[in-house]
């Protein structure tokens, strides 16, 4: 027969280890010193309001003080001595000279009130009558109002102690009758540090790691650090460790992020995305990892001096493994990932497809490498002895290049047409062989920034494609061609512009023929600004076909404005449109937002 075992009541640690003397207060010292020299100097204020985040020590400070205060005997440090009637009353809960009340549960007008007629008796043990106000910030206008004259004057045995979370709540007339004190967010190490006090205490096994990761997710309260600490104690059996704090809190481990800026450095895009995958399958969301990535960036750039060193709140195995990431790693890549990292967690959130925001910040950030190579070799001035040697600055350059006297003419150069059909392999000739490679100068060099965008990347990569695969050069080709061969294709490209719906460029082709000089130049006309604008913005593609379709690159489009009195009357629907269109060009808006046409 089991026999049952009973169990003592369990405490938590934030109530069990709660500071009892200033000396013990974790975190707080400006705090704390200011306090003991203020009773020792018999300089104490009518108000105290002590204003921090939670977890970090104001409630627990304004027991201290008010036990201190009262305090008989108090020692050489100017601490309470916890034997006197007083410091055992305190502790015993049933001191009539320390009062607190919850303001967020006695907030009213009635509850000032109470508390001002109180202030009135005298103590009957110890020196001061205080008061403390927890979550003063939720007393009402009116309430404040009513303890403004009490705040200002009180009888001279009663100190007020208020204690808030949220400063900027306070009325300003509350603010100016007492002393501020600011409570800071308790350091990482100085949590740690006492998390593993408490654990030596408790006979917890723990290690560093652990202790230093529960004191990061605590983010600075030590009350938030003391209940994780008995959560992971109960869920580990007493072995803090950094696999159980893991584990059990669901933190994303560092492993993840070193392992990621390797795949990075090593431009290795697939073992970039596989860590992302496997820690979306281990259930963390797709924010809360790429905020990790850019403080794990931060931490990497941080590390990289070692007088910015001790800015990081971590163990130091972990210090040592950024250390030692950190020197692989150039100022400029951690820059741009931190940028791309930052740009994808503002992007995140208004995103449709969140996961493909931080997949397409991962690749970026894979290419980054190459990009800072390109942006180096770009900088580079050629020498004017090597420049022979070097690649081609231009597409040009590719394909004239230069022969021997042993081979041809010293006073020609024979070039290969790219484009003939292979029974047969036209050549042209080109003069001028004197003319050697020209050097850059400096006003035509434009200096990029030391960490180029991805953009640059890909506009090298068409370069060298373009290298590869070269198409028509231009002045490389001019055959001759005649006036209704050009017709034939202009008219050609008006019915494709129509059969598009570009009414208006349709209209510009076909109103009035173009005119073909000697020089290949076509002169288009243009019966006003809006028509000019339209050829300018339609002139690329127009050229693109006719020069390749007449292979001739010496094809060029110039509008030609024709004199009012030459104007016609517009006859056609599409004349008659194209004048609309001049006089009003929101009519084409229009005509393009419904997708109109007409016969």
């Amino acid at each position: 027969m089991r026999t049952f075992v009973p169990m003592d009541n369990f405490i938590v640690s934030a109530r069990k280890y709660r500071p009892a003397t200033f000396e013990t207060v974790v975190g707080q010292q400006h705090i704390t010193s200011t306090l003991k020299n203020a009773i020792k100097n018999n300089q104490l204020a009518q108000a105290f309001l002590f204003c921090g985040p939670r977890g970090v020590g104001k409630t627990t400070c304004a027991r201290i003080l008010a036990k201190t205060i009262n305090c008989q005997h108090l020692t050489s440090a100017i601490e309470a001595c916890g034997t006197c009637e007083s410091c055992r009353a305190f502790q015993n809960g049933n001191s009539f000279s320390i009062h607190e009340l919850d303001a967020a549960s006695n907030n009213s007008v009635d509850d000032i009130r109470s508390l001002i007629e109180q202030v009135r008796i005298p103590p009957q043990t110890g020196k001061y009558k205080i008061y403390i106000i927890d979550e003063v910030h939720m007393l009402s206008t009116q309430a404040f109002n009513a303890f403004l004259k009490t705040l200002e004057e009180p009888p001279a045995y009663a100190i007020f102690i208020l204690a808030t979370t949220e400063k900027h709540k306070i009325l300003p007339t509350i603010l100016s009758r007492c002393q501020i004190f600011d409570f800071n967010r308790i350091r990482v190490e100085h949590i740690a540090g006492h998390l593993a006090t408490i654990a030596r205490k408790e006979g917890v096994a723990y290690d560093e790691d652990g202790l230093h990761l529960l004191a990061q997710k605590a983010d600075g309260g030590l009350r938030d650090a003391l209940s994780m600490f008995d959560q992971i104690v109960s869920f580990s059996n007493k072995n803090v460790s950094y696999q159980a704090v893991i584990d059990n809190l669901n933190i994303l481990d560092y492993d993840y992020y070193f392992k990621l800026t390797d795949a990075i450095l090593a431009e290795d895009a697939v073992h970039a995305l596989l860590v992302f995958d496997e820690v979306l399958a281990n259930g963390f969301d797709g924010s809360h990892f790429i905020s990790g990535l850019a403080s794990h960036l931060r931490n990497l750039l941080v590390g990289k001096d070692s007088a910015t060193l001790k800015l990081l709140e971590v163990s130091e195995n972990i210090r040592q493994r950024y250390l030692e990431q950190a020197n692989q790693l150039e100022v400029g890549l951690l820059l741009s990932a931190l940028t791309i990292a930052n740009q994808c967690e503002i992007n995140y959130r208004t995103s449709k497809n969140q996961r493909l925001q931080v997949e397409l910040a991962l690749l970026k950030m894979c290419h980054i490498k190459s990009a800072i190579q390109l942006s180096k070799g770009a900088l580079e001035i050629p020498d004017q002895h090597e420049s022979v040697k070097k690649k081609p600055d231009t597409l040009a350059d590719s394909v004239v290049k230069p022969v021997t006297p042993a081979d041809a003419d010293p006073a020609k150069i024979v070039v290969k047409n790219p484009v003939s059909a292979p029974s047969t392999a036209s050549t042209t000739t080109v003069s001028d062989t004197s003319s050697k490679p020209k050097i850059p100068s400096f006003k035509d060099i434009k200096l990029s920034s030391a960490v180029p965008s991805l953009n640059d990347v890909f506009k090298e990569k068409a370069i060298i494609d373009a290298h590869a695969e070269p198409a028509y050069i231009a002045g490389a080709d001019q055959q001759a061609f005649t006036y209704d061969d050009f017709l034939a294709l202009w008219h050609a490209l008006a019915d494709q512009a129509k059969a598009e719906n570009k009414i208006t460029l349709f209209t510009l082709m076909t109103a009035n023929a173009p005119k073909l000089r000697d020089d290949y130049k076509v002169e288009v006309i243009v019966e006003n600004p809006i028509q000019e604008n339209l050829l300018s913005i339609s002139k690329i593609d127009l050229l693109n076909e006719l020069r390749v379709k007449l292979k001739n690159f010496s094809i060029d489009l110039i509008p030609v404005q024709t004199e009012n009195n030459t104007v016609r009357k517009p006859y056609t629907n599409q004349e008659k449109y194209q004048a609309m269109v001049a006089k009003n060009p929101l009519v084409d808006k229009l005509r393009q937002e419904f997708n109109l046409g007409f016969d």
